[in-house]
């Protein structure tokens, strides 16, 4: 199977915010799956098979949500599909998609990312059920919260890589400053060195706005077979290679707290598919859940050796040699869970074909692009490396 047979033919996101106007799910499934198909030039009726990441039933009270989002979709009689990972369960979603169209199942495949994590429970219920999406016994019957395990993680990390609180900072900066290019964003603000060093602490080194908002919104894609694609799409982004690993569920289990080992080798096997190197990738979304979590993902994606130098450098800023997280990332556009990782594939193939946002478009897009997600504290990781068009904009 080749990688280079699937084309990104249609990529939307609605905005992620805590939606506050009687809509729901389904309503925003149907405006980013409706958007990803007008892109890609197709009917509903060339829509074979239907992948859907929500990460939990409780958010939207709805069992099965791929079987009603077919009907909702206008997609009855395809094959439809939930996957779940965590906080990757959109890239689960992906790779999924992209494995039925290489093997020829279907011509064209509907990803949709959806979540209403912001407007269908309070904020404690949702920490206690971020909880429960670690190990019930040890952690969420506990009381452990996720933000308390991604801190243990960080510090040891910060520990062994040098990086400090002003690190941090900046990562919180530059991602709610490309988020304020963005109008689907949730945060798009412009934080002072002071406002996060004086904002709550939740657990020691994060403060509150070290954190990603919990948000509400869709992500959809439209995965075309290279040999069925419409012609004015033919030169769409490549999906180029996917990876995908896991890691004890537990910190204490693992030989270095600090390190995001399951993303190391998910980069490996997605990198060994594409037939490149980290140093290849010109462009890219990283799971941000926390500040820090930016961070120990570079390390452990390899594109940086030195991450504290390369921030110095400028490496990650909008005009930097790889740009991170142009679309804001979590901390900035948002976090609906299902949602994430679909919108970040989407948000790399609209760069890769110089159709992204225009503050945010880089003017000469690189080769190639990398959607980063993981669900615990990287306990499982996937990611996809998006190559461009030989006649993107």
């Amino acid at each position: 199977m080749s990688n280079a047979s699937v084309l990104v033919t249609g990529a939307a996101l609605t905005p992620f915010n805590r939606r506050k106007d009687g809509t729901g799910f389904r309503d925003w499934s149907a405006d980013a799956f409706d958007a990803a198909l007008r892109m890609a030039n197709l009917e509903r009726s060339d829509i074979e098979a239907l992948f859907v990441a929500s990460e939990s039933d409780f958010f939207h009270l709805q069992l099965n949500p791929a079987s009603i989002l077919a009907s909702e979709l206008g997609l009855v009689g395809v094959a439809a599909t939930r996957c779940e990972g965590g906080g990757a369960s959109g890239q689960v979603a992906v790779h999924a998609a992209v494995r039925a169209v290489q093997s020829r199942t279907a011509k064209h495949v509907a990803v949709v990312g959806v979540d209403p994590s912001a407007s269908c429970l309070s904020s404690d219920a949702v920490r206690g059920l971020y909880g429960f999406s670690f190990d019930t016994w040890s952690d969420g019957m506990t009381g452990v919260t996720s933000t308390a395990l991604y801190a243990l993680s960080f510090q040891a990390f910060a520990q062994q890589h040098k990086t400090s609180d002003a690190d941090l900072a900046r990562v919180t900066q530059q991602n709610r400053a490309n988020a304020c290019h963005n109008p689907g964003a949730h945060l798009a603000r412009i934080d002072t060195i002071e406002e996060i060093l004086q904002s709550p602490e939740i657990a020691s080194p994060y403060r509150r706005l070290h954190c990603s908002p919990l948000s509400d919104g869709a992500a959809a894609l439209i995965l075309s077979h290279v040999d069925y694609a419409p012609k004015n799409r033919a030169n769409a982004s490549r999906i180029a290679g996917l990876g995908a690993a896991s890691d004890h569920m537990h910190l204490g289990a693992r030989n270095d707290i600090s390190a995001f080992t399951a993303k190391t080798n998910a980069m490996r096997r997605a990198c060994d598919e594409a037939g490149i190197e980290p140093d290849r990738i010109g462009v890219a979304e990283i799971y941000d859940a926390y500040a820090g979590a930016q961070l120990q993902g570079l390390v452990a994606l390899g594109l940086t050796k030195n991450v504290g130098a390369d921030l110095d450098k400028g490496v990650f800023a909008p005009s930097g040699r790889c740009p991170i997280n142009l679309s804001g990332g979590l901390m900035g556009q948002g976090s609906p869970v299902g949602a994430t990782g679909v919108g970040q594939t989407a948000s790399c193939a609209l760069i890769l074909e110089g159709q992204y946002h225009t503050n945010l478009q880089l003017q000469n897009p690189p080769q190639f692009a990398l959607a980063d997600t993981h669900g615990g504290i990287c306990t499982t990781a996937a990611v996809t490396i998006l190559e461009r068009g030989s006649k993107a904009a």
